[in-house]
C-alpha cells in the first residue's frame, strides 16, 4: 500500500522545503535517514499518530529509511508492555520500520563518551542534592552560581563517576553534569545532568547498569550513532536544540553526518489530554478502564473504538505540518472516521431504545423475510434477509402520540415507512399507570413494499424508521461512548486541574436488539446501524454476549444523542 505523504503536486510543507534544501547544497539523497524515537513509559496517542506520519511519510517520499527507536533511558517508569504496544500500533497505521533500535543499546558508547567529556574538563561529579542543583541554577533573570564541586580535579572526576557506574554510590549522591555555562540565558545550558544513579531493573539491559543517561545527553547522540539525517521533534524542544547541538560538538567527527534537529507545533486535540502522565492519572483514577479504553486518545483506545488506520492516516494529513501549535477540533478526527466507514461499513438494524410495534392487520404467526442492501455506497456489497412480523421493536424517540407537521416520524393517524419493508400507520397505543406508552398498534399496507415498483412508486411517505422483529431479535450490550472532558482544552487552565473537566456522563451501557444476522459478528466487525451511528464489536465480546461500541454519530450530534 502507499500511503505517501505528499503527491507531486501538493505544495511542500516548511519541513520538505528544509530538506530540499541540504539536499542541494549538504546532503545526498543517501544521506537521509529519519526516525520515530518514543519513550516506551506509555501507549502512543493521536498526537504521536502524527509524528508517525510525519516520520515514516518523509521516509516513503524520499525513499528513505526510517527507525524505530526506542529512547529508554528510565527504568522507573518504562515497561516491555510499552514496546510492544508501540510496535503494534505503528504495524496496525501501515508502517514498516527499516531497524529497530534501543537507546539502551548504545549505554557502553554514552559511557565512553562521558569519561571522554570529563577528561577534556567538559563534564564534572556534583555532589549536590536535586534540590540544591535547580537553586544554585538560578531562573531565566538571575544567573546561575558555579557547583562547589565543579572544579573537581580529572581524577577525582573518573574516580567518583566509575564508582557511581559500579554501584558504589547510593541513589541520589551524585550526578555527572555537563560544564558549559551557568550564566546562559538558556537555563538547559546552566550545566545541565547528565548521568544519574538508579537502581531499577531495565526493560532491555536488565541490572547491567547502576547509572542511566538523561534524555537530552542521549537522544542526539543517539540520532549520531544511527547517522540521521535530520530529527524531527515538536516545539517544546526548541529551547533543547543549544544543548542537542552542544552535545554533538563534543563527540562528531568530520568525515560523519551531523544529524539536525528543527521543530514543528504540536496538534492538540479538543476535549482530551495527550500527556502520557495525564492519561496515566486517569487510569489510576478509574475514570477509564486502561490505556486502551475507547474513551482515550490512545491508538489502541481509538482502535478498540472502531477507527481504522486509514481515517487516522487522513486526519494527521489533514492538518499538516506547522510552526505554530492550535487547537484541533476532534470533530475533524470524527469526520476523518465518519468518511472511511461510510464507505466500508455494512447497514444493519438495531434498536436502543425500544418500544413495540404490534401491526394488527398482519396475521398472527406468520414470518417472512425481507430483502434489504448491505450498503449502498459499495455496489459488491450484496444483500441480505431480515424476518419481518406482527410484533416488532421501534425507537422509543420515533413515535409521538401527536407532534407538529416537521416531525415525520410515526404519530397516531400518520403514516411512514418501515426501512426495507411497509408502510404502517399508527391508530393507537396503550400505556401504563404513569403514561408511558407500552405498545403501538398500527395497521400496514401490504402492497406498499419495499422493492415492489408498484404501490411504492405511487404513494411517498416522508419518514422513513429502523425495526426490528420481536420474534427473531437478538440483545447486544451497546455501549455509547460520548466525550471524556466537558471542556474543548480541559489542561489550559492554571487555577483548575484538568480532572475538573472529567464528563461524568462520557459512558452509557444499555440493552439492544439486533437483527438476527449480527449473530456472526466477531470482534473488530464495523457496522452502521442506521440512522444511529457507527458502531464496532468490542474485545470483551463472548459467544454468548455481543458487545458493541459506539464509534461516532451519523452527525455531530454529541450534546443531543446521549
Amino acid at each position: 500500500m502507499n500511503f505517501s505523504m505528499a503527491e507531486d503536486k501538493e505544495p511542500l510543507n516548511f519541513l520538505e522545503h528544509i530538506i530540499e534544501e541540504d539536499l542541494k547544497k549538504t546532503h545526498k539523497r543517501e544521506d537521509l535517514r529519519f526516525r520515530f524515537p518514543p519513550e516506551p513509559n506509555g501507549y502512543l496517542h493521536i498526537g504521536h499518530a502524527s509524528a508517525i506520519y510525519l516520520n515514516f511519510g518523509l521516509g516513503e517520499k524520499y525513499n528513505a529509511p526510517v527507525n524505530l527507536r526506542f529512547d529508554d533511558t528510565n527504568p522507573a517508569k518504562e515497561e516491555q508492555e510499552y514496546v510492544d504496544a508501540i510496535k503494534n500500533d505503528i504495524t496496525w497505521l501501515g508502517y514498516k520500520w527499516d531497524t529497530e533500535r534501543y537507546a539502551s543499546d548504545y549505554f557502553q558508547q554514552l559511557y565512553d563518551w562521558a569519561v571522554q567529556l570529563i577528561k577534556n574538563g567538559k563534564a564534572y561529579v556534583d555532589s549536590q542534592s536535586s534540590e540544591e542543583i535547580a537553586d544554585q541554577k538560578g531562573t531565566p533573570n538571575t544567573i546561575g552560581k558555579p557547583s562547589p564541586f565543579r572544579n573537581r580535579s580529572i581524577e577525582e572526576n573518573l574516580d567518583l563517576f566509575n564508582k557511581m557506574k559500579n554501584g558504589e554510590v547510593d541513589e541520589g549522591k551524585l550526578v555527572l553534569r555537563a560544564k558549559i555555562n551557568m550564566s546562559s540565558p538558556n537555563m538547559l545550558m546552566r550545566d545541565p545532568v547528565m548521568y544519574r544513579v538508579l537502581y531499577k531493573e531495565h526493560h532491555h539491559t536488565g541490572t547491567d547498569w547502576k547509572i542511566f543517561p538523561m534524555y537530552d545527553w542521549t537522544h542526539g547522540e543517539s540520532d549520531y550513532v544511527e547517522q540521521i539525517s535530520h530529527s524531527f521533534c515538536t516545539l517544546e524542544f526548541l529551547p533543547h536544540r543549544e544543548l542537542y547541538d552542544w552535545f554533538l560538538d563534543q563527540v562528531h567527527e568530520k568525515n560523519k553526518l551531523r544529524p539536525k534537529q528543527r521543530e514543528f507545533a504540536r496538534r492538540n486535540l479538543s476535549h482530551t489530554v495527550v500527556s502520557k502522565r495525564k492519561l496515566a492519572k486517569l487510569i489510576e483514577n478509574d475514570i477509564v478502564n486502561g490505556w486502551d479504553d475507547p474513551r482515550m486518545p490512545t491508538i489502541s483506545g481509538l482502535r478498540r473504538r472502531g477507527y481504522t488506520p486509514e481515517s487516522i492516516r487522513n486526519f494527521a494529513k489533514s492538518i499538516g505540518v506547522g510552526k505554530r501549535e492550535n487547537l484541533i477540533d476532534v470533530s475533524r478526527l470524527e469526520f476523518c472516521i465518519r468518511e472511511d466507514l461510510n464507505k466500508k461499513s455494512p447497514r444493519v438494524m438495531v434498536v436502543l431504545d425500544p418500544v413495540k410495534i404490534t401491526i394488527t392487520n398482519y396475521p398472527k404467526g406468520k414470518s417472512e423475510l425481507l430483502e434489504a442492501e448491505n450498503n449502498p455506497e459499495d455496489k459488491n456489497a450484496g444483500t441480505r434477509k431480515i424476518p419481518f412480523s406482527r410484533e416488532l421493536y421501534i425507537e422509543r424517540a420515533d413515535f409521538r402520540e401527536e407532534a407538529n407537521r416537521k416531525y415525520f416520524r410515526l404519530k397516531l393517524g400518520k403514516e411512514v415507512r418501515l426501512k426495507n419493508a411497509y408502510i404502517i400507520k399508527a391508530e393507537n397505543c396503550k400505556k401504563d399507570i404513569d403514561g408511558n406508552i407500552t405498545e403501538i398498534l398500527c395497521t400496514y399496507d401490504p402492497d406498499s413494499k419495499s422493492g415492489s415498483g408498484t404501490e411504492e412508486s405511487m404513494r411517498k411517505v416522508k419518514g422513513t424508521l429502523h425495526w426490528v422483529s420481536i420474534e427473531q431479535a437478538v440483545p447486544v450490550e451497546v455501549r455509547l461512548y460520548d466525550r471524556l472532558f466537558t471542556e474543548p482544552s480541559p489542561d489550559s487552565y492554571k487555577e483548575k486541574d484538568f480532572m475538573d473537566f472529567i464528563n461524568q456522563n462520557s459512558l452509557k451501557t444499555i440493552t439492544g436488539y439486533a437483527e438476527p444476522s449480527l449473530k456472526e459478528a466477531k470482534i473488530g466487525d464495523k457496522f452502521q446501524f442506521q440512522r444511529l451511528g457507527y458502531f464496532v464489536v468490542d474485545t470483551d465480546s463472548t459467544a454468548n454476549t455481543i458487545i458493541f461500541n459506539r464509534t461516532v454519530p451519523l452527525r455531530d450530534s454529541w450534546g443531543n444523542i446521549s
